[in-house]
């Protein structure tokens, strides 16, 4: 018999666990280092952002809303 595959995580469930870990545990080089990780996908988050709303703006243009 198979066994059943583990349950998928939810959408932002891994930002989710980010934001619970215990930062004690960390030294000041590995939380630099977090802070770097962390800095560059909100840059990343930003930039959909960004194209999406232009795809919006685009779409809302073309159908004059």
């Amino acid at each position: 018999m198979m066994e059943e595959a583990p349950p998928r995580r939810g959408r932002g469930q891994g930002l989710i666990d980010v934001t619970r870990e215990d930062l004690d545990l960390y030294a000041v080089e590995e939380l630099e280092e977090r802070i770097a990780l962390l800095e560059g996908e909100i840059t990343r988050t930003r930039a959909q952002l960004d194209r999406k709303r232009s795809g919006r703006a685009a779409a809302d243009a073309l159908f004059k809303r």
